[in-house]
């Protein structure tokens, strides 16, 4: 038995036939829709490099099933920017050198967003504890907390 779903993935509605009760949103995103940035670590929601929002809340996408996805607006890494229009968030990234081997980072910065969006982040208490559900193996974290820091900063001067 299959079923057929509908999202809206970084703003283009996919209607997909077919879709197994037990496949997982990382792989649909991955493998038919193609959408890769997402990362499947651990594959039991511990590491986070799988995180996606889901009607604008970070979700762990291995953990989801691609049918409960059905009727939902998705955002990937993939939809936060691109390499020639890099958003605030991924440009201090860059900055900062929020990265090293890239595997966690899709995780980080959609968390990440995820933060900026729901706080004003003004400790870096605040963003280690937001990021707490996020592994890194490379950098330590502290320049991944300071391109959060200095995003949060950057979208705070922007408010009216």
């Amino acid at each position: 038995m299959t079923a057929k779903i509908s999202v809206t993935v970084n703003g283009e509605t996919y209607d997909v036939s077919d879709i197994e009760p037990r496949l997982l949103l990382s792989d649909f995103l991955r493998d038919r829709l193609g959408l890769t940035g997402t990362h499947v670590g651990c594959e039991h929601g511990v590491c986070g490099a799988c995180t996606v929002l889901v009607n604008g809340d970070s979700v762990r996408s291995c953990l989801m099933l691609a049918i409960q996805a059905n009727g939902t607006e998705i955002t990937t890494v993939e939809g936060l920017g691109s390499p020639e229009r890099l958003n605030t968030l991924q440009a201090q990234f860059r900055e900062h050198h929020g990265l090293q081997c890239g595997f966690c980072t899709p995780g980080m910065l959609i968390t990440g967003e995820d933060l900026l969006r729901k706080y004003p982040l003004t400790t870096d208490e605040e963003i280690r504890e937001g990021l707490s559900g996020n592994l890194c193996r490379c950098t330590g974290y502290q320049n991944i907390v300071a391109a959060i820091r200095s995003a949060a900063a950057m979208r705070r001067k922007d408010k009216p």
